[in-house]
């Protein structure tokens, strides 16, 4: 992880397991160029990540999307932001972790250049800062298993993550997702 990389999440622990990534970009006054992901320097980077999918999405100003997981098997996501900013947020759901129950949260955008490793058992989400959409590109690890996911309320107030927006947009489907403490019961990972 570079310097810039390590100051941009303002002295926040980074989670066992989460890597930050900073992505060399090549800029002039035409735009930019950057190599987002080259597979040989993942696996030299202790990552052993074979991706089998990517998906991209686009949210509006203001959305919030999760918290979501996938088990059996666990779905690692490698997550970028093409356009625009969001505040990427993810949760330990590992109950063997001592950070179990645990958020990280880091600004990615596509003037910083950051780019987010969430390997499985994490539940993760984000939401869209500023006036603008974002578009949101994750490489994952496993293909999407709709009877597999899950996912935690992203406004439980025993994890207490503290969004930056105001007013957020959610779908009903993640407002209605059960509290931290319901998955604590009985854990998955």
């Amino acid at each position: 992880m570079s310097n810039s990389a390590n100051q941009a999440f303002n002295d926040q622990k980074l989670l066992p397991g989460l890597r930050v990534i900073q992505i060399k970009k090549f800029s002039d006054e035409r735009g930019f160029f950057c190599e987002r992901y080259v597979k040989n320097r993942f696996d030299d980077s202790t990552f052993n990540v074979n991706f089998v999918q990517d998906n991209h999405s686009r949210s509006k100003a203001g959305v919030i999307r999760g918290l979501h997981y996938q088990h059996s098997p666990a779905q690692g996501k490698f997550v970028s932001v093409l356009r625009g900013r969001i505040w990427d947020v993810v949760v330990d759901l590992r109950s063997h972790s001592q950070t179990f129950g645990h958020h990280f949260g880091i600004e990615l955008s596509d003037e910083n250049s950051l780019s987010l490793w969430v390997p499985g058992g994490f539940a993760h989400g984000f939401c869209v800062l500023g006036d603008e959409d974002a578009d949101v590109i994750y490489k994952v690890d496993c293909p999407y298993s709709p009877k597999n996911e899950g996912g935690i309320n992203f406004a439980d107030p025993d994890l207490n993550i503290q969004w930056p927006v105001r007013d957020p947009i959610v779908a009903a489907r993640d407002k209605a997702l059960p509290l931290f403490a319901h998955y604590a019961q009985n854990p998955i990972f």
